[in-house]
């Protein structure tokens, strides 16, 4: 399979010239190896050689020595190795000296308190459309963050084809593949996740069980700030018997160590009004796939459901926003008020510059996305955080065109970053 270029790339090498370790940290068979490796000069793949496992405990050096960058991938298979490699990045004081990618983080989490100041922080996901070849990139996220006017030709995609693209996701492994091998690598990855991976992430024994009536819990609200207490009652099944919201809460933390699932923040601007936020984070798979695959939906069956597949379209959205977002070093959003109004995502710069938009299945509901968005601009208008740089509905197909002052329409398949 030939590799896909991937947007990280250009991230992943700038902190390499500025700190002495590269983390890169995302769910299993997002390609973190792959592109890891085109920085990398010599490599040991901890998953694969057992050896080098037993031998970090014995002689460290022998595992770290090699032509820098150096990778030591899957490395949560052996958490001692994060201790070593900060202590030889102090030692040799230079940038660039090793990249370090897994797909959990240990469940004592040792990283969070020991590698400030010799590593840096990656996040990688799925691929986007963009790096799928899926879209143009014709409209650019950062572009529409500096409010520079843009527009895009026609973008054809059938509702079917949205469907099987959805289905399908990002995973860089499923490149190639048939829809139907696709779809059951999907649901192999799923199974593989509550069998052995959750319990893996946290150190602790977890009912298979439950681990998938929580996912198909998650699955069938993707894209709602469900409560924890839902949660638990559907984890607890038909019997009555509801699961303990702490021990709900346990599992759900197992499954965010493997990064499986990202919830989006909610937007709080300091607005000088009456209007009261939501405080509670959207729930999201890092990849909308993962919510049919637990399911068992086949694209077909998502034409049968237009209600559901809007979220599922709305959580693609929000997949290829984080990816584009992440490269201008910006975060993602939704914004709710609890008398009503919701606007899907806002995308937020570290310099404070911040873009609204609607995510709508069809054409005719992009006015009342262009509705909400009119409003939202309004309501933090007066603080510091100013007007926003775009506004814009994104859609699944047609024309695309964005101008200051206005509220833009962007097919999904025109935008990059």
């Amino acid at each position: 399979m030939n590799y896909l270029p991937r947007i990280v790339e250009a991230e992943l090498s700038l902190l390499l010239e500025s700190t002495g370790a590269v983390l890169i940290e995302g769910p299993k068979a997002c390609g973190k190896t792959e592109t890891a490796r085109r920085a990398a000069a010599s490599e040991v793949l901890l998953d694969l050689d057992e050896s080098a496992r037993r031998l970090i405990d014995i002689d460290a050096a022998a595992v770290l020595d090699g032509d820098v960058p150096r990778l030591i991938d899957e490395w949560q298979l052996a958490p001692a190795v994060w201790n070593h490699v900060r202590r030889e990045v102090d030692r040799r004081g230079a940038l660039g000296q090793f990249i370090l990618a897994g797909s959990a983080t240990p469940a004592d989490d040792q990283s969070r308190h020991t590698g400030a100041g010799r590593f840096s922080r990656l996040k990688m996901r799925p691929c986007s459309l963009r790096e799928l070849g899926q879209s143009s990139g014709e409209i650019s996220l950062a572009k529409l963050l500096q409010g520079e006017p843009q527009r895009a030709t026609r973008k054809e995609m059938t509702i079917h084809s949205l469907a099987e693209t959805i289905c399908a996701g990002g995973w860089p492994g499923n490149i190639g593949k048939s829809l139907p091998g696709a779809l059951r690598a999907n649901r192999g990855y799923v199974a593989e996740i509550c069998r052995a991976d959750i319990s893996q992430a946290s150190d602790k024994r977890h009912d298979p069980v439950k681990v998938e009536r929580l996912l198909r819990s998650l699955a069938r609200n993707v894209a709602t700030p469900i409560a924890m207490s839902k949660l638990a009652a559907d984890v607890g099944g038909s019997n009555g018997q509801q699961l303990h919201p702490e021990t709900t809460a346990e599992y759900l933390e197992a499954l965010t160590r493997l990064m499986v699932v990202e919830d989006q923040p909610a937007w709080s601007p300091n607005l000088r009004s009456r209007n009261r936020l939501r405080a509670a984070a959207s729930r999201h798979f890092v990849d909308p796939s993962l919510a049919t695959a637990v399911l068992g939906i086949a694209p077909n069956r998502l034409l049968e459901d237009l209600a559901y597949f809007g979220f599922l379209f709305e959580s693609l959205v929000i997949r290829d926003l984080r990816i584009y977002a992440q490269a201008t070093d910006a975060r993602v959003y939704h914004y709710r008020e609890k008398d009503g109004l919701e606007v899907d995502a806002v995308v937020e710069t570290a310099d404070g510059r911040w873009a609204a938009f609607e995510v709508k299945l069809g054409q005719r509901w992009v006015a009342e996305g262009q509705k909400n968005l009119r409003r939202l601009a309004a309501r933090p208008a007066a603080t510091e955080h100013g007007k926003p740089a775009a506004l814009a509905v994104i859609v699944p197909n047609g024309y695309g065109h964005f101008q200051p002052g206005e509220v833009g329409v962007i097919p999904i398949n025109a935008l990059g970053p």
